[in-house]
């Protein structure tokens, strides 16, 4: 049995993609990593223990063009998983084996979600809940089986004004397939926590590289740009039924098209 974490990268420091690798090495079982540059290599890559994919330019959709390449790959492949790993994120060491551990205490089990810590850029734990997993799982959070690779193709053909919330589309289109998930019961994923609506809901001032994205109100703006047709071939690119209605959220739990 062969696993695969994929890793898109811009131009992130190389501190941060090697603290990447690192975490996926210490993986047990081993698991191979397929490291896919949108636009930017860095050339050291090349030498490292991993797959290095070139891609010849930014495709600016927060990395879903690369996550969905790598993974496609991976899954032409016949690996027997499949993860998603950004290039600041990192896991602790049982992340890999709690995941089959969960997958093989849940029949017929499609995909997996892990849980993650919430770190700040030093590395300490943001004293925050994170969103339960009936509301959102974020991508790092997500390991896939061979029963829901047929919803890996939805990263890449969402609307391009859609890819700031596509993790959540993504899990949208995950419940709405109405597959089978197992869930780790503990946290293996560190995420590098770097929306300013984290900390304040922290009560903390945010850092100065921290993100001001408000999900729900791209969402609502990209909705009442769009006509009933255009919602329609929408909903068919990212594998969920958009609500008409110009400020409604997707319609619970997704279903697909």
């Amino acid at each position: 049995m062969k696993y695969a974490f994929v890793t898109p990268y811009y131009r992130e420091e190389r501190a941060l993609i090697e603290r990447c690798i690192a975490s996926v090495r210490a993986q047990t079982p081993q698991a191979d990593h397929i490291l896919v540059a949108d636009g930017h290599p860095q050339d050291w890559i090349d030498a490292q223990p991993v797959r290095h994919i070139r891609l010849d330019r930014c495709h600016a959709d927060y990395g879903n063009t690369p996550r969905t390449l790598g993974a496609l790959l991976a899954a032409a492949e016949d690996y027997a998983g499949i993860a998603f790993l950004d290039a600041d994120n990192w896991l602790e060491p049982d992340h890999l084996a709690s995941c089959l551990l969960a997958a093989g205490s849940t029949p017929d089990c499609d995909y997996v979600i892990a849980q993650r810590h919430l770190r700040r850029p030093d590395g300490t734990p943001l004293p925050l809940p994170d969103e339960p997993v009936v509301d959102h799982v974020d991508t790092n959070c997500l390991f896939m089986l061979p029963g829901s690779y047929h919803i890996i193709p939805h990263f890449g053909l969402m609307p391009h004004g859609l890819a700031a919330v596509g993790d959540r589309i993504f899990y949208a289109a995950l419940r709405g397939a109405r597959m089978r998930p197992a869930v780790v019961p503990h946290k293996t994923v560190n995420y590098l926590a770097l929306f300013a609506s984290m900390y304040a809901r922290a009560g903390e001032t945010p850092p100065p590289e921290a993100k001001r994205l408000d999900p729900g109100r791209i969402l609502a703006d990209w909705l009442q740009q769009q006509t009933p047709r255009t919602l329609e071939l929408a909903g068919r690119r990212a594998g969920i039924r958009f609500a008409a209605h110009p400020v409604q959220q997707p319609a619970a739990p997704g279903q697909r098209r």
